[in-house]
Order: structure tokens, then sequence, then C-alpha cells
């Protein structure tokens, strides 16, 4: 792909003139150009940077890049997927700048990320950054830039330990982890200096106005999309939810104020809509929202929505989305049995499954998609059981709709009540199980690997000294296979793959992001997890995380 990609774009900014002392910026996708510019944080990002006389910025992707400049000051990375990682080094390496902070000097640029995964447990990937940004962007951009401009001719040092006083910024470098043994647990997490803040925590942005796109592109994922950004978080709180727990509180965009203008203005370069948010449909004025779409000027718009509430379908939505060219709705409902969404905390019943695929169907629409989980903390074999009679259910209770249940493998999260609890061995089984009486009945079965699950869990999980095996996996290649040889050949140098992702922690050790502090304290998270095992069907022990400080 050559950079002529960039020529089909359909700008919804106005890109600010470079003063002639611009800071030269790189702002980087760790992907190609399609999955890239189909991120909505990626073009608020760039957007927000490009708006700004006081930077020059120029994007790369791993296909193609804009003209970037001979010596940037700061280079951005986007982190939106853990694998990403490989293509971060790959890129580091091709702009021949050492992929490790540490052997960076005052001619190289600041390195810095951003993203969800950087934000949930930056630790694994901590020593290829000199910076990184917890949280929402919003704010926290602006705070950035504002004082790397202070420091821009000082040393590397001096401009590091800057930032660092900055709140919401975290600077690896300047933390000393110590460990129990060398394959052992973290003993503690300290600042080097009593300069620099104990503990980072993530920034949360509080406004009624939300992310909308800022480019729409036919070379998009998502072809000539343009994204609204509706609510941000969940309220259910489902106790494994990254999505839900990370990014507390629930926050609406103004459906007057934002999301209405918002729309008026994608639909003056594209016909395409897209609704994003954990939970779209519990906006507290979804129904406001729904009914200005449903106008007879917007009969030529494809409308779509992201996983939506089971309970708020109604007939009424899928006849929207059915007359504005969606043929499906995707639900997230864990689980089949009562007591294992008792136990997740998903406040769901079968009989609210069935009638959202009944209004599904009675709406128009063709297809209804199903999000599972297997091995989730508690999980027996009956409750699989009942996943299976509760999709049997569907299939007879709505003829002709088309059934599609997509299902993973629990992963364990930072910043959850569930972050204490590692993948049960048992999971790959249970998958092929469900594959095994599903298929029958006519229903569309989509595992997730479980390969890739072992892999997202010891990225969620791991902690510094994981850098080493990530450089080696990187040459190995980026399967499950070069994980276990780069761990053979670490042997005794980092704890082992169980460690990591089986073993269950107990709630008394130090989390190896401890210093970097979410939205609520552990010890709210741990009431939680109390909350969650109370429904365990007992004895249970091996599903317990170590230590009795949460019974």
């Amino acid at each position: 792909m050559t950079s002529s990609v960039f020529a089909t774009e359909r700008l919804l900014f106005t890109p600010a003139t470079p003063n002639t002392d611009a800071i030269p910026t790189i702002f980087a996708f760790p992907n190609d150009y399609t999955v890239g510019i189909t991120s909505l944080g990626y073009q608020v990002v760039w957007a927000t940077l490009a708006m700004r006389s006081d930077m020059q910025v120029s994007r790369l992707f791993t296909d193609t890049h804009e003209q970037l400049p001979r010596e940037p000051e700061i280079l951005g990375f986007s982190m939106s997927w853990e694998p990403d990682y490989v293509n971060i080094l790959n890129l580091l390496e091709s702009l021949e700048i050492p992929i490790r902070a540490a052997y960076r000097g005052d001619h190289h640029p600041i390195v810095f990320g951003g993203g969800p995964v950087l934000t949930a447990n930056p630790e694994p990937f901590a020593d290829f950054f000199d910076v990184i940004l917890l949280g929402d962007g919003e704010n926290l951009l602006g705070n950035f830039i504002d004082v790397y401009k202070e420091v821009r001719n000082a040393s590397r040092q001096t401009k590091l330990q800057a930032l660092a006083q900055v709140p919401e910024i975290y600077v690896p470098s300047l933390y000393e982890v110590r460990y129990h043994t060398l394959d052992g647990a973290v003993k503690s997490i300290q600042p080097i200096s009593t300069e620099i803040p104990a503990v980072v925590q993530k920034q949360t942005y509080r406004g009624d106005i939300l992310s909308t796109s800022t480019v729409v592109t036919e070379k998009a994922a998502w072809e000539n999309i343009y994204m609204v950004e509706v609510v941000r978080s969940c309220p259910e709180m489902c106790r494994f939810c990254l999505a839900s727990y990370l990014t507390l509180p629930f926050r609406i965009a103004s459906v007057e104020g934002s999301l209405i203008p918002a729309i008026e203005k994608g639909l003056s370069v594209t016909k395409r809509i897209g609704l994003l948010g954990a939970s779209v449909t519990q906006h507290p004025e979804f129904e406001r929202l729904l009914d200005h779409l449903n106008q007879p000027k917007y009969d030529d718009v494809r409308l779509s929505i992201a996983s939506v509430r089971t309970n708020t379908i109604t007939v009424k939505l899928a006849e929207i989305l059915a007359k504005r060219d969606s043929r499906s709705l995707t639900i997230a409902v864990e689980s089949g049995s009562e007591n294992l969404r008792r136990i997740i905390n998903k406040k769901l019943h079968n009989d609210e499954i069935i009638q959202a695929a009944i209004n599904a169907k009675g709406g128009g629409l063709t297809n209804l998609k199903l999000y599972g989980m297997v091995g989730i903390p508690g999980e027996e074999p009956e409750d699989l059981e009942q996943t299976v009679a509760m999709m049997r259910s569907l299939k007879k209770t709505v003829p002709g709709l088309r059934l599609t249940f997509g299902c993973s493998t629990f992963v364990p999260k930072a910043h959850t009540p569930f972050q204490w609890f590692g993948v049960n061995r048992q999971a790959e089984k249970r998958l092929q199980l469900l594959q095994k009486q599903l298929k029958p009945q006519g229903i569309e079965f989509r595992p997730e690997s479980y390969n890739w699950s072992i892999i997202q869990a010891l990225l969620s999980r791991g902690d510094r000294r994981l850098s080493h095996l990530l450089e080696l996996t990187r040459n190995y290649g980026d399967s499950l296979g070069s994980y276990r040889r780069a761990f053979k050949q670490l042997k005794r140098q980092i704890p082992n793959l169980d460690f990591y992702v089986h073993d269950n922690w107990s709630t008394d050790i130090v989390l190896l992001w401890n210093h970097l502090q979410g939205p609520l304290p552990q010890s709210t998270l741990i009431k939680h997890l109390a909350d969650a095992t109370s429904y365990f069907n007992l004895p249970q022990k091996e599903l317990q995380p170590l230590g009795e400080s949460f019974i």
C-alpha cells in the first residue's frame, strides 16, 4: 500500500499550519493502515495533535506513512492489541531507534505510548517506552505536550523527570521493581527518588462530549464509517470486564449538545454511521436518539450499533436497524447458567435472552450474535450443559433467526475483581465440548483460539521481566510454541508460564501494577471478589485465590 491511501481521506477537522519551530512528531499505529485508521482513539489523538500549530505530526503505519521528519522529537504509539508489540519493536528498528528506553540518548525522540493495552497493564512493555499515558487522552495529551515544551531543550533525563510530575503520566524508568527471587513474585515497586510520585493515577475525562471520527475513508476496515461514541464505560460491572472496571465511571454524551450535531456532521461526508460504546442502549436518552435517526430523511443511512444490553432489545430498535441496512445484533450473555451469571454480576436471565431474540426477529433482523465465555471462575460442567440448553431453546423459539455463538476463554485482567484468578486449564476441552454439542443444532459456533487466550493472559498479568521474553518471541514467531521456547531459554531468570497464566494469586501479594491506580481501590475489588465467590458451589478450593484475606 502506498501513501496514496491518504488521498482518499475526508477530514472532519482543519489541520493547523505548523509554526517554524513546531515539534516534529511521529504518531504511529503498530498495524496496517486499514486497521489503524479504523481506531477511533487513534483518529482522535492524531487530529488533536494535527490541530496544534506548535506540532508538526506525521502518521506511521506498518504498511505506509506520511513524509516523516528526519529528526523527530516525539514518537507516539497507540496500542489497542497486545500482539502489536512486535510491530512496535519493528517500527522502532526501522527508524533506527533503540527498542529499549535505557539505550536511548539525548538525540533520540521521547517514545510515548497510550491506548487500552498500556492503560490496563503497561509492565510487560514498560522497558520499550520512555513515557506511558494512562487513561483518557482528552486532557492528558495537552498536559503532556505543554510540559514537554517547557523542557524541550533539556537533557533526556530532565525531560523524563519533568514529565513524571504530570498526573497520569507514567515514566517506567523512574520506578524500581524488586523481586523476592529472580523467578519469584514482586517484592516492591518504588520510585527511584522522593520527587517522583509513588502512585500514578489513571486519567478520567468527565465531560459530556465524547469522541467522534475525525476522518472517513473507503480504505478503513469499516469502509466509509463515521463513528460516534455514545457512552464510555459500562454500568453493569461484570467482574471480569476490563471495559467496565478500567474506564469507570459510566459517562454519556449529551444527545442535543453532542450526539445529534456530531451525526449531522458525519452525514455531510458519508451515509454510514456507527454508534460505539460498551453498552450503547443504556444511554438514558437512547430512545430520543433512536427517534431522531428514525426520521425519513435518514432512510438511506446505514446504521450499525456496537454490542447492546440484551434486555434493551425492542422490536422498535430491531425495526429501525433493519430499515437502516443492519441485519444483526450482538449481545454478550457469557453463559446459559443463572448461577454463573450471578458469580460474574451479569444481571440477566434466560427469559430476557429469549425475548431479545423474539424481538430481533420480530423487527426484521436475520441474525443474532451471542458472546459467551468458558473457564469463568466457579464454572462447573453443568453450567456448560445449561449454555447448550439455552441455545437449543433459542433455536426452537425463533426458527429462521440465524444464531451465532462466539466463545472465548476467561482471561484475567488488571484492575478487575477477577485479576487474582488464573486461566482454567479445562477451558480448551470445554470449548471443544460446546462445539460438539452446538454444531448439530445448526448453531454457528465461533471459538476464540485457546492458545491466543494463553498469550493474552500472559501479557495481561505480566511484569517487566517479560520484555526479554518478548524480544525472543519476536525472533521465534508469534505462536504459543514460540513463547514456550522462550520460557525454556529464560528458565530460572523469570517465573514460569503457569505463574503468569494459570496460578490463582493471593490477594496479599504485591500486584505488579500496584503503583498504577485504576478507578477503584484494591479494597473495593477484593470486596467484589468476595461477593462473587459467595456463589461458588463449595468446596471449590482450587478456584479460590491463595490466602484467606477475601473470605
